[in-house]
């Protein structure tokens, strides 16, 4: 247990100070390749091996990016909205970069399959955290094939779920975006654990908190750009005459523009 609590409180100081102030300046490279604990050797199973690098592929790459794109890129860079409306650029990154995550956890998932929660606590609070957070993941994937109907003047039937904004589009919406970001930072605390229970050299955790840093940065400048705007507006534009834009959007920082507001703050295309 101590042996276990010393390497948590070696990666949360990996994560809260820059690598460079604890390296020893002669042998810099020696102190990265060591593993948390400060143990002499780091060994783990080919198949756990396998089950980290996909486990980390999944949530600690590929779904994160996906989300970004969803949230941030409705309307891509030089469109001209709202004359040109319904990008569709934005859902085709998020569906393949969220199905590609999904299959990487579940193949990550398959391998550690009958290795047990391993020993101490941070392997045991890892395990169970995995097993929600892959949950997480195939319920978000259901939750998009169940979302219902577009409709829309441009669809074949102008009624829809998300044209007309039901209830069920909007539990939907609300179900979607909230459970989708508290799983990756979940993820991200999960992976954490999973470094701690496998003793994994000092390098990983460095590179995986630049990594992170880095998003949580694009995150943060995208949201103070106003680039967070409303899927139904992106679609259908800023119209009254749609009924959608006449119901609060959903979702926490999700902002609504005029032609004339886009222009004012982004510019012409």
């Amino acid at each position: 247990m101590r042996h276990r609590c010393a390497c948590f409180i070696s990666l949360m100081a990996l994560l809260a100070v820059p690598a460079a102030a604890h390296a020893a300046p002669a042998q810099p490279w020696d102190w990265l390749l060591a593993p948390l604990s400060g143990a002499g050797e780091h060994h783990i199973a080919g198949r756990m091996a396998w089950h980290a690098r996909l486990m980390v592929l999944g949530w600690g790459v590929l779904l994160p990016l996906g989300a970004l794109a969803a949230r941030f890129f409705k309307i891509v860079p030089g469109q001209d909205w709202p004359q040109q409306l319904d990008n569709k650029t934005w859902w085709h990154a998020h569906r393949l970069l969220q199905y590609a995550g999904v299959l990487a956890m579940t193949a990550g998932l398959g391998l550690a399959w009958g290795f047990g929660h391993g020993h101490g606590t941070a392997a045991r609070v890892h395990a169970w955290l995995g097993w929600s957070l892959c949950i997480a993941g195939w319920v978000q994937v259901a939750s998009g094939l169940l979302r219902g109907g577009k409709g829309g003047p441009a669809d074949a039937r102008l009624r829809g779920d998300h044209y007309d904004m039901t209830r069920w589009r909007i539990g939907f919406e609300r179900l979607h975006k909230s459970l989708g970001w508290l799983a990756i930072a979940l993820a991200w605390a999960g992976i954490a654990l999973g470094l701690v229970a496998a003793d994994a050299p000092r390098w990983m955790a460095v590179v995986l908190t630049l990594w992170w840093s880095a998003l949580v940065a694009a995150f943060v400048r995208l949201q103070r750009q106003g680039r967070c705007i409303d899927t139904y507006q992106a679609i259908w534009g800023p119209g009254a005459a749609h009924p959608g834009n006449r119901r609060p959007a959903v979702g926490w920082g999700v902002r609504r523009y005029t032609a004339a507001a886009w222009r004012a703050r982004f510019g012409p295309p």
